[in-house]
């Protein structure tokens, strides 16, 4: 089969880029299967992602090219191979629901993540992972231990080769050092609709003010707590009878949901970041 690539990229906007990029790809034997672009008239800035086969050239050389491409309209561009599954590191507190739904969409063959590592500070999930045969590692957190175990965390993270992190419900707040480090590369499921109710315990709040749509949203980690770029949301039904497990265990199954989109885009190569918000390509 002929390889396949997808190329993403963002720059300034100007006449011409849509057949500029379609002609580079011409140029050097590239076939488009798909392709989608957006402007943004607020910042000026066009986003595109392209998916294409090419046996002309491999991955390194057409990098090679497609950086002499890019430079005179100031792109930035990443390409990726589409065979190749994300290589993923998954962090877990005690709530599993997002991740056993992670790991058995992976199995099914729905999720094109290749998960190399659970990360958790509780051993509540240990056998689910070696049930999947993934290592687990548990690295307790405390406030004297703090730094140490984010230490740990990322030499795991890096030794894996870890082009994306997923918060799966863990409930510890990341370092700016940590958040730093994995900018762009790391997804949090919140259990609320942003940006209402951040914090802890939204179901709680959102119990006591009646509301009648409860939600969940996937974002981009940053050390703004709970306000980084939004990837995904959706939201449920609510109403007075509801107690506050009712909410929690509904919102469960939303989370769930709305963590997989949100994965699953990013190891597609559909989300692009601008600015404080996203542009997604479904």
């Amino acid at each position: 089969m002929t390889p396949a690539y997808i190329l993403t990229l963002s720059c300034p906007d100007r006449l011409g880029l849509v057949h500029a990029v379609s002609g580079f790809l011409l140029e050097h034997g590239g076939n488009i299967e798909e392709a989608a672009q957006y402007n943004d008239d607020a910042t000026g800035l066009f986003f595109m992602r392209v998916q294409f086969a090419c046996s002309q050239h491999d991955g390194a050389t057409l990098k090679e090219h497609l950086a002499r491409f890019a430079e005179p309209y100031a792109m930035r561009w990443s390409l990726h191979a589409k065979a190749e599954a994300m290589r993923t590191v998954l962090l877990v507190s005690r709530e599993g629901h997002c991740l056993n739904d992670l790991l058995f969409r992976v199995k099914s063959g729905l999720l094109p993540i290749d998960v190399r590592a659970i990360i958790s500070n509780h051993r509540d999930f240990y056998q689910l992972a070696a049930s999947y045969n993934i290592p687990f590692h548990h690295i307790p957190v405390t406030a004297a231990t703090k730094a140490q175990a984010e230490a740990r965390q990322y030499e795991i993270i890096e030794s894996e080769g870890a082009e994306l992190v997923v918060l799966a419900r863990y409930m510890q707040v990341l370092s700016n050092e940590l958040c730093a480090r994995l900018a762009g590369r790391a997804i949090n499921i919140h259990h609320s609709f942003l940006p209402s109710f951040k914090g802890a315990k939204p179901y709680y709040q959102a119990h006591d003010r009646g509301v009648k749509l409860i939600g969940a949203t996937a974002h981009y980690v940053t050390a703004d707590l709970d306000e980084g770029p939004i990837i995904e949301q959706d939201v449920a039904r609510a109403d007075h009878t509801d107690t506050v497990e009712d909410l929690t265990a509904r919102g469960r199954d939303t989370e769930s949901q709305v963590l997989a989109r949100a994965v699953k885009w990013h190891s597609e190569h559909r989300v692009l970041l601008n600015g404080h918000k996203t542009v997604v390509f479904r």
